[in-house]
């Protein structure tokens, strides 16, 4: 089971997001038959067994294990995921390009840069799972209370300064190009 998985088909989007299978695919962070999961979720076990091959189909949940009761073989599955991101490529193979927007000060172009970071990210996670490795990256989340607007300007001039300063340091023209994304919003009240 992977930490979070980046869903990019727009079928597999809209399996993970009807009602019933993110119900079901929340129940599966541990293993379960249909016949469990039913019990857990108040659902008939037929209709389980319907949402869970959809759901396998589309690689969502996975068999973990079969056991053996008698002469019936019970299936018992796993989300693939603890929980899932879905890409903008899912939604449009447009969708999420910071090149479409100039205001680099804008909202927009700070959802277009984390979508694409998501599209990006994610593909990569998913070559390197696939070849058994683990994708180097390096991630800084902090909070900074800015007491004036000059101070976040003040700010912002000083950390592009130190970027430029570090990029100039270690920037090789034929070394392996990564992105650098550092951007800032305000935090939103409900989780201060």
């Amino acid at each position: 089971m992977h930490d979070v998985e980046v869903i990019e088909s727009p079928e597999a989007a809209a399996s993970a997001l009807d009602p019933v299978r993110a119900r079901l695919l929340d129940a599966l962070a541990v293993p379960a038959s249909a016949s469990g999961l039913a019990a857990k979720v108040g659902l008939a076990r037929q209709k389980v067994n319907y949402h869970l091959k959809a759901l396998e189909a589309h690689g969502l949940v996975g068999l973990s294990e079969e056991r053996k009761h008698g002469g019936i073989t019970e299936r018992v599955l796993q989300a693939s995921a603890a929980s899932y991101v879905v890409s903008p490529a899912a939604v449009s193979a447009s969708a999420a390009d910071p090149g479409a927007n100039p205001d680099h000060l804008s909202a927009a172009y700070l959802v277009s840069l984390a979508g694409r970071m998501v599209r990006e990210v994610g593909a990569l996670a998913r070559r390197a799972g696939a070849s058994g490795q683990r994708l180097p990256t390096l991630t800084i989340d902090t909070t900074i209370g800015f007491r004036s607007a000059a101070d976040r300007a003040a700010f912002a001039d000083d950390l592009t300064q130190a970027v430029l300063d570090l990029t100039a340091r270690y920037h090789h023209d034929d070394g392996r190009p990564h992105r650098l994304v550092v951007a800032a919003h305000p935090r939103p009240e409900e989780i201060r």
